[in-house]
């Protein structure tokens, strides 16, 4: 209850914090930091810090950073209730390809689970840490041609019936990390690799980010392997009498396929459409009203994903509403920087402006703004969609305590790709 009033408290002082402003007269700036930014950092502030009331403190921040902007700065569209009208249509096939996808592959990875294939992997996996590595090379693998999101959840979803539901935080980062790392070299793996495959950047540009996700695969796996075995080693023995529901692999197939389908399709013919409707997430729930009735899926799971989605796309809206017109001149040390920011910040917006700037080195783009939000848990739609599988999950001092390994893995693997194969801008 004492965590609660302070929760309550930090959002009042966020709501006053505009008004207060204001009434001395001030420019929109404390210092030299806007004051959109102040509001934005005491929200991911106190969703750090008050991580049991996420929801709350993410649609207060974003009452508070609307309420300024419609006072004193206005919009990027505009000023008012028409700017900010604007503004949200402008972003709305981002916000609701997410929520559509967030949603639709929390009943994907229950699917995948009762499906009852993730008791069956023992009988291939080694027992021991390596059993867990492998499982995270896994979630690498799926997520460089499935969207991060379903590679985190698939990888949940085993991980929950591996170790009897006693997953380490640690390892949860892990998952977080392969899911991200694996999609960071592939234009159909990553919302941002896919922007930059529209804006004309060629795949064999993206793919050098392997190297760096490579790397960081093996310097963040093999510490969370050894975590999640010291906690809780993988089950033995698959059970003996175990079927496969092969209606619910099915299923799994078909979203997946639909997923893929709807964004090569999309993106390679009707590139025009692409920012028009959310084809992706529609394909999902197109496969999910078709596959019904072979099985029912468990609705029981939304309510709880929903709070988790709601949560996301609050920090979204906060994050495309900051005035960032510009980005500093490109280099390598830049982009080393924008994966460290996007670990508190949207990194669509990010990628935004950088293909809109030019001058980057597209695979070294590609791995920091993919891998780097992996180092907190909302920094990233797959750490998000994890959490809501796993609620300890939501704690920055917990993964950042047990997660150490992602920000190595982030450090090192971007100096590998810069030592083995250099920064060569727009290639």
């Amino acid at each position: 209850m004492r965590r609660s009033r302070h929760a309550w408290l930090v959002a009042c002082l966020a709501l006053a914090a505009p008004v207060a402003a204001a009434a001395t007269g001030e420019p929109p700036a404390i210092g030299p930091v806007p004051v959109d930014f102040v509001l934005f950092g005491l929200t991911l502030f106190a969703v750090a810090l008050f991580h049991r009331h996420t929801l709350a403190v993410a649609l207060t921040g974003l009452a508070a950073i609307s309420a300024w902007k419609l006072a004193f700065t206005g919009f990027k569209q505009g000023p008012g209730l028409a700017g900010l009208a604007s503004h949200l249509g402008h972003e709305a096939n981002i916000l609701s390809n997410l929520f559509l996808l967030l949603m639709g592959f929390a009943l994907l990875s229950r699917h995948f689970e009762k499906s009852r294939v993730p008791v069956m992997l023992p009988r291939f996996l080694p027992t021991d840490w390596k059993g867990a590595f492998l499982l995270l090379v896994m979630v690498f693998v799926l997520s460089s041609f499935l969207d991060n999101i379903a590679a985190a959840l698939i990888g949940g979803a085993m991980a929950h019936q591996l170790f009897r539901a006693k997953v380490h935080i640690g390892y949860l980062a892990g998952i977080v990390a392969a899911s991200n790392a694996g999609g960071s070299g592939s234009v159909i793996g990553d919302t941002t690799t896919t922007m930059m495959w529209i804006a004309g950047v060629s795949p064999l540009s993206v793919l050098e980010a392997y190297v760096a996700a490579t790397v960081a695969l093996v310097i963040f796996g093999i510490p969370a392997a050894k975590q999640q075995h010291g906690y809780s080693p993988m089950i033995h023995h698959a059970h003996e009498h175990t079927h496969v529901d092969w209606a619910r692999v099915g299923i799994v197939l078909l979203i997946l396929v639909c997923a893929i389908a709807a964004n090569v399709i999309v993106n390679l013919r009707f590139n025009e459409y692409a920012d028009s409707f959310p084809f992706i997430g529609a394909g999902v729930w197109l496969a999910i009203l078709v596959s019904l009735p072979l099985r029912r899926p468990d609705w029981e799971v939304l309510p709880e994903t929903f709070k988790g989605t709601i949560f996301l796309l609050a920090l979204v809206i906060c994050a495309s509403m900051m005035p960032v017109e510009r980005l500093p001149a490109a280099s390598w040390q830049v982009a080393f920087g924008l994966g460290a920011v996007s670990a508190v910040f949207d990194n669509i917006p990010l990628t935004a402006l950088a293909l809109k700037q030019g001058g980057y080195d597209w695979g070294f783009l590609a791995y920091a703004v993919g891998f780097g939000g992996s180092m907190i848990w909302f920094g990233s739609s797959a750490g998000v969609a994890l959490s809501n599988q796993f609620p300890e999950a939501r704690s920055v001092l917990a993964w950042l305590r047990g997660g150490w390994h992602v920000a190595l893995a982030y450090v090192v693997g971007f100096f590998v790709l810069l030592a083995v194969i250099g920064w060569h801008p727009d290639r």
